[in-house]
């Protein structure tokens, strides 16, 4: 069964998703601050924490930065509208995906599930094995499974990727060698029910580049193009 650890302040919201969670059948353990959360990281692992950028005790995003430097749970911020700061923040500190509050129950799931597709223990330590009838792009060494939404490297393993990383990825080697600007990305890479903002594609960029680039601080894949935009400058074929 999969366990959700919810980390907010608010019982409407936590019951929001509490309701979300039994419908789904998931387990849903849930803390009101930091000091909750750690007690609930002492006697479970959660497969997912869903937390809120502003608790009582600690900033969201504090937590999240440590938590992330010891531990490779996926994270989900919950952040406000109008908070563009709080989640280009929440993604340089190694948050996986972020949901704007107030949200739809089912976005909420589908953001779950999502990350969940993208960093379970099994994807991770098991070869991904090719499938007849699957869309391929591959490029570079790597090999990018359009049906089943999978990368994976020269070897067959499979690299973490979230949500948005995979969407942008997804419109870069579908348009290689051409310039794409920061609003052609923004379309190919946000949901409908969110609000974006311009430096999203810059922090995906990055992140995307220290997966899949040899030196992400020398690109060659993912070169940016200065007052333009972004050029997947690979060859790409197509099986």
């Amino acid at each position: 069964m999969i366990q959700v650890l919810i980390v907010d302040d608010d019982p409407d919201i936590r019951e929001i998703v509490s309701e979300e969670a039994r419908q789904q059948g998931w387990s849903l353990i849930e803390a009101g601050s930091e000091a909750e959360l750690r007690s609930s990281l002492e006697s479970v692992t959660p497969d997912i924490i869903l937390l809120d950028i502003r608790l009582p005790d600690q900033d969201g995003l504090t937590i999240a930065r440590q938590l992330r430097a010891t531990s490779a749970i996926p994270i989900i911020m919950l952040t406000g509208m109008g908070s563009d700061v709080d989640r280009i923040l929440g993604l340089e500190m190694g948050a996986d995906d972020y949901v704007v509050k107030p949200f739809n129950p089912r976005e909420l799931t589908a953001r779950i599930k999502a990350v969940l597709r993208r960093t379970s223990g099994e994807l991770a330590s098991t070869p991904h094995s090719p499938a007849p009838n699957h869309d391929y792009r591959r490029f570079a060494g790597w090999t990018l499974d359009l049906s089943a939404r999978i990368l994976t490297d020269s070897t067959g393993n499979p690299v973490s990727l979230t949500n948005a990383e995979y969407l942008l990825l997804e419109a870069l080697v579908e348009s290689p060698k051409r310039v794409l600007t920061r609003e052609q990305l923004l379309e190919r890479t946000h949901n409908d029910d969110a609000e974006v903002f311009d430096r999203t594609i810059d922090v995906l960029i990055l992140r995307l580049r220290r997966k899949i680039e040899p030196n992400p601080h020398a690109p060659r894949l993912i070169r940016t193009e200065r007052g333009a935009g972004y050029v997947f400058d690979a060859v790409v074929e197509k099986r």
